[in-house]
């Protein structure tokens, strides 16, 4: 077989995926990471993820990756001249049509990658660079079992070959940002020790650091900081209004600052305040009144 002319651009679809990956995990493992990395490789994690979930459903029926496969052809499909489905379309699609497990977690991690995306490219991304890291290397775990799983099997014998050491260089990169949280996490337990029933999801991060303070709420993680109680309400749920009874009224300090299902370091889920930050009693942990004693 002659050498491919150097050229000639060659990327089928699961080649230019892993190619975005490799890409990702440089940007993500740069020391020092700057904003341009950070841009990089949130702009490119969203194009692999793109990529590679709509190979899956090519591979296994080309009408699966129109917006409407209704009015597919394959002729719009060969000359690539059609609107395809969204990230989030095609996740439904594979769970519902091609029988994949795509977890809830997962699906809040491209969610929360694409909200990254779309805050980039309309208004500018101003995270903390380990905050992104963070959220980044979850979803880029998920692409790479997603690659074991459903992609790299099917792959001809050339293909595989030719992304074999973008494949080795893209899991070094997922174990390099892996141990940096694992790592970072380990240095931060003595500082988190005593706080538990006050700690909670960093909501830029999603590390489970982030210590209620009230007024100043600081994640130990990243350093994100949220500066009042209405605003980690608006960062959780994305909106200060009551939605559906998960935010109530605290009887301690009667503000509307109460969050009825918050995951604490304790492993526990209880109504939380974030006003005067703490776990808001329920009936059932109040202590048993005093049985009425008669006369003597």
């Amino acid at each position: 077989m002659s050498a491919a002319d150097p050229n000639q651009l060659d990327f089928p679809p699961v080649r230019n995926g892993v190619d975005y990956l490799v890409s990702v995990v440089d940007h993500l493992t740069a020391d020092p990471i700057d904003p341009r990395h950070i841009k990089y490789a949130v702009l490119h994690l969203q194009a692999a993820t793109e990529v590679l979930l709509k190979a899956r459903l090519v591979r296994e029926h080309w009408s699966l990756v129109f917006e409407d496969p209704g009015a597919a052809s394959e002729r719009a499909f060969r000359s690539a001249d059609f609107k395809s489905c969204t990230v989030g379309e095609a996740v439904t699609r594979l769970r519902n049509i091609v029988g994949i497990t795509i977890t809830d977690k997962e699906q809040e991690a491209l969610d929360a990658l694409a909200r990254d995306r779309n805050a980039l490219q309309h208004y500018g991304l101003s995270h903390n660079a380990r905050a992104v890291e963070a959220r980044a290397g979850r979803v880029l775990d998920l692409l790479v079992r997603f690659l074991d799983d459903e992609l790299l099997p099917g792959l001809e014998l050339d293909e595989a070959n030719a992304i074999g050491a973008d494949m080795i260089h893209v899991r070094d990169g997922l174990t390099g940002v892996q141990t940096f949280v694992t790592q970072r996490l380990r240095r931060l337990r003595g500082e988190l020790q005593g706080h538990e029933d006050r700690t909670v999801h960093c909501p830029h991060c999603e590390q489970l650091t982030l210590i209620a303070e009230g007024a100043t709420n600081r994640c130990l993680f990243c350093g994100a900081t949220v500066t009042t109680p209405e605003m980690m309400i608006y960062v959780y749920l994305g909106s200060p209004d009551d939605e559906g009874g998960v935010i109530d009224i605290c009887p301690r300090c009667a503000q509307h600052t109460v969050m009825l299902d918050t995951f604490l370091a304790t492993g526990d889920r209880v109504p939380f305040c974030f006003n005067c930050p703490g776990p808001i009693p329920t009936a059932a942990d109040e202590p048993p009144a005093d049985t009425p004693r008669g006369r003597p």
